[in-house]
């Protein structure tokens, strides 16, 4: 009998679920005790209660800041999630008062605009759930000041008010102190809880020592001062529960979403067949999802991408486009949850390459492959079909025989094919993000509408041994035709320099940096593509840069 022993995706699976666990506990159980005994939700729980029963959500941001500060900052005080609210797509910014009564990080301020950038690409409302003592003052030099600092929040309140129509509903919940009630006050609505919120540009101990006013927060700055006397506010109620449920009831008055181009369809399950049930290495993950047993454990091994594109895609697949032709790359059309995707993916392995020439290696972008991509984009851009990058890529092939094919012009085409479609562009990563082809798959620099990872991503220059070899493959060769050996000290100095690259290409690390919006699990990445896709779907402006304004 085989015995069982986890697979590399079921391992990096685990530990990023237990992690997962722990940030959302924000600032820990006493915290959240202490919250309660204020008559008062947490951030998560007002979510919660915020969006549909049994419908899936995205958190976006989860794992940013989780490895900085000590570990004293998880999500960077603030949960920001994509949701459906009475069914229609929309972003939630919730201020987590569990963490340092949720002042804002540097990376909070990252976070927040994010959120506002899903919002306003995709013209989906924005609710902030407001519950922060402000900017946290010994990282005010990272918060307050820069082009992308705390301004840039009320900027983008700005924009989406003026120009781009996108509904903003603010409830202040807790705290919302100094220029922090500047983002509900550029919001379309501000509801207040009696009793438990605050809104004033200064608290009354700020108030006592600048004008010697001796006065208490409920009546500086309170739910009833702002509805019966500044009329700051447009709706006070009576609890949390009542608060949100006015929300939910605000956001199903919203006008329609705008009608999409995209060919809908009633989605089908993913195919299941000819899905192998343990990895050529014999992992055994029976009961497991299929995806485990597909990917390899070492993340240089080949396998099938279709394989893994059967996992989420609904059942029919793929239909290829050039299916023949350059096929280190993978173009075609699919559906998922019903709605046409244009897939594009990297095909791992090796290929035959044309008659008289040398096998391609996967996951390396050539000359035709970069050609057969830039033309299949432009054919989806043509016909508003949104773009699925599915990256394994290692980077484009380099060395002579490259060289004169002309790759740098084909890569050109192929960025600039995928930087100008005016589609909606989702990635999700499975192994390598490498090199310019990282850039080429729709990377974070080129405005994805959402970029994902699977636990086994891994995004960098280069891999720690070509970085490496980089780095002292010169040094190493003179030593060789001296005949002598690479000192101790600098195999040592070789070696820190693989482990930190394996370290900074890991997942997790690029998502404490806003680097993807999330880590999917192989259970959750069909249902959060869904998801994704139906957000975008909401509009039919162009998808380029964080917003376009109408003219």
């Amino acid at each position: 009998m085989k015995s069982e022993k986890q697979s590399r995706l079921l391992k990096l699976t685990e530990e990023y679920s237990r992690l997962e666990h722990k940030l959302k506990l924000g600032g820990g159980v006493e915290k959240i005790e202490k919250i309660h005994k204020q008559g008062k939700l947490t951030a998560r729980e007002r979510i919660d209660l915020l969006l549909d029963k049994g419908e899936h959500s995205q958190e976006i941001g989860l794992l940013v800041a989780y490895d900085e500060y000590n570990g004293q900052a998880p999500a960077a005080a603030v949960v920001t999630v994509v949701g459906k609210i009475n069914g229609r797509e929309a972003v939630v910014v919730a201020n987590d008062a569990t963490i340092k009564a949720g002042a804002w990080y540097p990376e909070t301020i990252k976070k927040i605009l994010r959120a506002q950038e899903i919002a306003m690409r995709n013209r989906v409302p924005i609710v902030y759930l407001v519950d922060s003592a402000g900017v946290n003052l010994p990282y005010q030099g990272g918060v307050f000041p820069g082009q992308y600092g705390a301004a840039r929040i009320f900027y983008y309140n700005s924009i989406m008010r003026k120009f781009l129509k996108v509904p903003q509903i603010a409830a202040v919940m807790g705290m919302c102190v100094a220029g922090g009630a500047y983002l509900p006050a550029l919001s379309d609505v501000i509801l207040m809880v009696e009793g438990t919120s605050f809104m004033g540009l200064g608290g009354a101990n700020l108030v006592k020592g600048a004008t010697g006013q001796t006065i208490d927060n409920e009546t500086l700055g309170g739910a009833m001062t702002h509805n019966s006397i500044s009329g700051v506010a447009h709706f006070r109620t009576p609890t949390e529960q009542d608060c949100i449920a006015k929300i939910r009831e605000l956001v199903s008055e919203l006008p329609s979403k705008e009608q999409t181009r995209v060919s809908i369809i009633p989605g089908s399950p993913p195919f299941k067949g000819g899905v192998a049930a343990a990895s050529a290495d014999g992992v055994v993950v029976s009961g497991q999802h299929p995806l485990y047993g597909i990917l390899p454990d070492n993340h240089r091994a080949p396998y099938d991408m279709h394989n893994v594109l059967d996992t989420f895609l609904d059942q029919g697949g793929i239909d290829e486009f050039q299916a023949d032709f350059a096929k280190e790359m993978i173009c075609g059309t699919a559906r998922i949850g019903g709605i046409l995707v244009g897939v594009i993916a990297n095909s791992r392995g090796m290929q035959k390459g044309k008659p008289g020439t040398p096998p391609r290696f996967g996951g390396i972008v050539y000359t035709e492959s970069a050609e057969k991509t830039a033309y299949f984009i432009d054919n989806c851009d043509r016909h508003s079909t949104p773009l699925l990058f599915v990256q394994d890529v290692s980077g484009f092939m380099v060395g002579a025989e490259a060289e004169h094919s002309g790759i740098i012009r084909a890569g050109a085409r192929f960025v600039e094919a995928m930087a100008t479609a005016t589609v909606p562009k989702i990635v999700l990563t499975v192994n390598h993000a490498s090199g310019a082809g990282y850039y080429a798959m729709a990377g974070q620099g080129f405005d994805p509408d959402f970029i994902f990872s699977l636990p086994t991503g891994r995004m960098g220059v280069m891999e720690g041994d070509s970085a490496a070899q980089a780095i002292y493959g010169t040094q190493i060769e003179k030593l060789k035709k001296e005949g002598k050996e690479p000192p101790p000290e600098m195999l040592a100095e070789m070696q820190s320099v693989r482990d930190t690259y394996d370290k900074e290409l890991d997942a997790k690390h690029s998502a404490a940096r806003g680097l993807v919006d999330a880590i999917l699990t192989p259970e959750n990445v069909r249902e959060s593509l869904i998801l994704a896709l139906q957000t975008c779907l909401n509009t039919n402006k162009p998808h380029i840069g964080a917003f376009v304004l109408p003219v």
